[in-house]
């Protein structure tokens, strides 16, 4: 389908906005006409009252002609001067097309490239163009997938996707902004109905006679029952625009391979799901590692430090290359599944150019290191901006040292029976938030609140060891069952008796001493985080204890504990040279 059908098809769908207001409006004025000529005074004054309430949001609906202006995203503008190779790589494609190319290109933070125009009088006239490539999106690509990433936008140029989408959103937003006008009114009247309610109740108790139950059934009605039909329409209002959508996501798929090649496209399109799903593995597992200690990587690395990741992970991303994505398919889809897009893409007759993933495409900017910095800028807050920055191996160590404390915390203070973060016991245990559930984990935990400052410094005054000799003294006097009655079980668990009870309870106990093991080799300065780009992060232990320490757990929550090898281990020594290889200091106090 061409622009002018797809714009007629637009208007006419617009156009029956309004006709829908006209005929509510014109019965509501037969309804009034009816009451004046058939009913009494005093009726016919409140049909009027009702009709003229209903009437206002219609009218706010037919005659609110101004959209929502568009949303600035966060970005850094790059003129040609700045980037000219990228500026003239969007000016061949879009001259290949056969359409104008954007006025600006704004470099973002997120896994996307997209377009728009600041189009006018209902997208018959055009505007100011923009492109948007996420850096991200170009850390992943190589320089051929981009062109036909750019080939796919400048063909929604092309097919003048931008300019029509005007009609469309005003539509959109018509629609939604009358639906919300009837659901305000109908829950501003049922709010006064209760409060009238709860007061009417209140004072019948206070005559000690027995109130009514609130009962808001009916009120506000008529309102919703105006929602639901301009719902109605607006569900077939935006089945039937998006529908339009999809089929201009497989035309610009289509210039993108006239353009770019059909292998190029497709391997465009398969890769953009890995990167989008390595990308928030990174920013979970690396990027905001840190926060909860006050932490983030050196300027720039914030993004750029996604290209480590990506580098180091070819394993476990050739393997989400396999599969695409299976998505549920929904008529309100404003894109056709990405399956879907590259079986008809490679459905094309082969053009005898091959996809050539040999140079990235963060060769076509300048300085990407400095277009990260910047864009770090636009991207994070200006609390976020204000945190401390750390070299990773550094900022890995001091944040999984947090962690690490913290939940070796939680773990005592459940274990010695004192409330987390209440310092009820003799030896000052502190409650913490939560880490990583064992030491080979780099991943912060899902539990813990990412707003919150560490209560706890891993190199603090003491209170991590004690908590520790505590625990370690109460099994040597025997109550280490009676401790693993204090920790979280699940039924089976809480149900089991004898030997099955203590299978159940072994594990978990056997995980949080191992964190107060690690609190305290971290303590004492004899443990270090080592970070890896391709695995979890590891804590590297003193020469021959990680091999001796899993026997001294296994002993200490035996059947018959035995702390001995436990404490032997963690016994200070004198001599430096035991302790562990790494040669950079810890950091200081990041809390």
């Amino acid at each position: 389908m061409g622009p002018s059908p797809r714009a007629a098809r637009a208007l006419v769908l617009l156009a029956g906005f309004y006709l829908l207001g006209l005929f509510l409006l014109a019965a509501l004025a037969a309804a009034d006409w009816a009451a004046a000529v058939h009913t009494p005074g005093p009726f016919a004054l409140k049909v009027f009252i009702v009709s003229a309430v209903l009437a206002l949001p219609i009218v706010r609906g037919m005659f609110m002609l101004r959209t929502p202006p568009y949303e600035d995203v966060p970005g850094v503008r790059v003129d040609e001067s700045r980037e000219p190779r990228l500026w003239q790589t969007v000016r061949d494609i879009a001259q290949q097309v056969g359409t104008r190319a954007p006025d600006e290109i704004l470099l973002t933070g997120d896994v996307n490239a997209a377009v728009s125009e600041d189009s006018r009088l209902l997208g018959l006239a055009g505007g100011t163009r923009r492109l948007r490539i996420g850096l991200p999106l170009m850390t992943g690509l190589s320089e051929s997938e981009l062109r036909a990433v750019l080939a796919h936008e400048m063909g929604h140029y092309g097919n003048a996707d931008t300019r029509l989408a005007a009609i469309s959103e005003r539509g959109r937003v018509h629609v939604l902004r009358t639906v919300a006008h009837f659901e305000e009114r109908a829950g501003a009247k049922v709010s006064k109905e209760r409060a009238r309610q709860e007061k009417k109740a209140a004072a019948a108790v206070a005559k000690g006679r027995k109130a009514k139950e609130v009962d808001t059934t009916g009120t506000g009605v008529t309102y919703r029952a105006m929602a639901r039909l301009y719902t109605a329409y607006g569900k077939f209002y935006l089945r039937a625009t998006l529908s339009g959508s999809r089929r201009a996501e497989f035309a610009a798929d289509v210039a993108a391979a006239r353009i770019a090649g059909r292998d190029a496209t497709s391997s465009a399109l398969r890769e953009i799901p890995v990167i989008d799903a390595a990308h928030d593995f990174y920013l979970n597992c690396y990027a905001t590692l840190g926060v909860d200690a006050g932490l983030l990587p050196p300027p720039g690395e914030f993004l750029g430090g996604f290209r480590h990741l990506l580098a180091a992970r070819h394993e476990e991303l050739d393997a989400l290359r396999g599969e695409l994505p299976t998505e549920p398919v929904s008529p309100y889809d404003s894109h056709p599944p990405i399956a879907e897009r590259v079986a008809r893409i490679e459905a094309l007759p082969d053009d005898g150019r091959a996809s050539d993933p040999v140079r990235p495409s963060l060769s076509l900017l300048a300085d990407a290191d400095r277009s990260f910095a910047a864009v770090e800028e636009t991207v994070l807050t200006p609390a976020a901006l204000g945190l401390r920055r750390l070299d990773w191996p550094e900022l890995v160590h001091a944040a999984m040292s947090v962690q690490t404390e913290r939940s070796a915390q939680r773990f005592g203070a459940l274990a010695l029976g004192t409330a987390a973060g209440e310092d009820t016991s003799p030896h000052g245990t502190d409650g913490g938030g939560g880490t990583p559930g064992h030491g080979a984990d780099a991943r912060p935990d899902a539990d813990a609140d990412r707003t919150s400052r560490p209560e706890a410094d891993p190199e603090g005054d003491g209170a991590g060891a004690a908590t520790l000799g505590a625990l370690l003294d109460a099994i040597d006097a025997g109550a280490l069952w009676r401790i693993a009655e204090r920790l979280p079980r699940s039924a089976e668990a809480a149900a089991a008796h004898g030997r099955a009870a203590r299978e159940f309870a072994r594990p978990r106990l056997r995980a949080g001493l191992s964190q107060l093991v690690s609190a305290e080799y971290l303590r004492q300065g004899r443990a270090r985080w080592q970070l890896s780009w391709a695995e979890s992060a590891a804590l590297e232990l003193p020469y021959g204890h990680a091999d001796e320490l899993p026997a001294a757990l296994e002993a200490a929550v035996a059947d018959r504990p035995d702390t001995g090898p436990l404490r032997a281990l963690l016994e200070p020594v004198a001599a430096p040279e035991t302790s562990a290889p790494a040669q950079v200091p810890a950091p200081g106090p990041t809390a």
